[in-house]
């Protein structure tokens, strides 16, 4: 491909994406990579433990093979992934990812902080988890990754249609399963407390302390209750069209979303209106925009 089709390329994939966007999310894989990589060499390597997916594939050869390099390893193992992600995954998610994994890939060899003095590997699992999934979750806020795999998740998702989440921890618990093999049944156990303890924050990082709440009430005084949903809590509501599958009745469903500290005065203005009234509950990854006519965002 010539340099101006590549260009060209390169500007159709980001049309309409601002230079602060694109500028935001490299600052996230960044700023994060940096993070991942000083829990990662300050605690994890001194320790022998290890972590999931091609990271951890990267530890275990370097444990097994000392000169090897963790960054060139996971750089190298990845470029199928890339190859595999460009042609069946989005391609915007494939450029910061590229960047993103050689960003990482150099931090990695750059950056060697001193070891943390941590004797108790339990306690090192748990810090660790926290460092490494601060990192985790940043680069998860942006619109790429590090790499790793994440990209071959989605596309096992998109082709066969299973879980991202399934996939991930298959090969996290192969990935363990071989370094107890190759070392022994303590250092996988220590990692496994690693390998949970930084799914967990990542969870927080991205959904923040304060989760939102999606909610559906099924309710014959549906608008008094939006009225009150409207006026007292200062929250958007919006009615689907509903059918009850045995009497046949035509029902307008309230679809709204709110805080965990806002829940239970939504559950006193639902049932102090209708106590036959029915409301499902669902948590929420992520809620953006505003509500229609306020300046009030989620």
């Amino acid at each position: 491909m010539s340099g101006s089709r590549l260009l060209k390329s390169f500007v159709d994939i980001f049309d309409g994406v601002s230079i602060r966007s694109m500028l935001f999310n490299c600052g996230l894989i960044i700023c994060g990579s940096i993070v991942f990589v000083v829990g990662m060499n300050s605690i994890l390597v001194p320790q022998k433990l290890l972590s999931g997916g091609l990271i951890g594939t990267a530890l275990i050869i370097h444990y097994l093979v000392p000169s090897s390099d963790i960054g060139l390893v996971y750089f190298i193992s990845n470029i199928p992934l890339l190859l595999l992600g460009w042609f069946h995954v989005s391609r915007r998610f494939m450029l910061y990812t590229i960047f993103g994994m050689a960003f990482f890939s150099l931090v990695a060899n750059l950056i060697q902080p001193p070891p943390v003095s941590i004797h108790d590997p339990i306690l090192a699992a748990l810090f660790a988890g926290v460092v490494c999934g601060i990192g985790g979750g940043i680069i998860l806020r942006s619109l790429g990754s590090a790499g790793g795999l994440d990209i071959f998740a989605v596309y096992i998702n998109k082709r066969f249609g299973l879980r991202p989440g399934a996939v991930i921890m298959a090969t996290n618990a192969l990935v363990l399963l071989t370094g107890a093999v190759f070392f022994n049944v303590e250092i996988a156990l220590y990692s496994l407390i690693y390998v949970y303890t930084s799914s967990r924050v990542i969870d927080v990082v991205l959904t923040g302390f304060n989760r939102r709440k999606a909610l559906l009430i099924v309710s014959k005084e549906s608008h008094k209750i939006a009225d009150d949903i409207l006026f007292r809590i200062n929250r958007g509501v919006t009615y689907l069209k509903g059918k009850g599958g045995y009497t046949g009745e035509d029902s307008d469903v309230i679809f709204t979303v709110t805080t965990l500290t806002e829940l239970p005065r939504m559950k006193d203005i639902v049932y102090g209106i209708d106590p036959d009234a029915f409301m499902v509950v669902n948590d929420t990854l992520e809620v953006l925009g505003k509500r229609h006519g306020t300046r009030r965002v989620y």
